[in-house]
C-alpha cells in the first residue's frame, strides 16, 4: 500500500497498486473495486489511539487506575453532584 493523500478530516489514505492487485488470485476477497484498487483510512492518532487501548489492559496501569478512581474521580463526581444541587 502506497500513502496516497491526507484527508481535510485527519485521514490518511492509501491506496493499493491496480497493476498488481488486477492479478492477485485473491482480489475478491480483499476488494470489490472495479478499478482492482484497495483503499484503506486511517486517522492521524489512530495509532495513539490503539497503544491508549493496549496500555489499559497492561497490569500496572490498572493499578494505577483503580487508585485514581478511588481520589482523583471521586473528586470531579463529589463536584459534579454539589452544581446538580445547586
Amino acid at each position: 500500500m502506497n500513502y496516497a493523500t491526507t484527508t481535510r478530516e485527519g485521514y490518511r489514505q492509501y491506496k493499493s497498486n491496480p497493476l498488481i492487485c488486477a492479478k492477485c488470485p485473491s482480489l475478491s476477497q480483499c476488494t470489490e473495486s472495479k478499478h482492482h484498487q484497495k483503499l484503506i483510512q486511517r486517522h492521524i492518532w489512530e495509532s495513539y489511539v490503539e497503544e491508549a487501548e493496549h496500555l489499559r489492559h497492561a497490569y500496572d496501569i490498572k493499578q494505577i487506575y483503580a487508585k485514581r478512581k478511588e481520589t482523583i474521580e471521586r473528586v470531579f463526581a463529589d463536584a459534579m453532584d454539589n452544581l446538580k444541587r445547586s
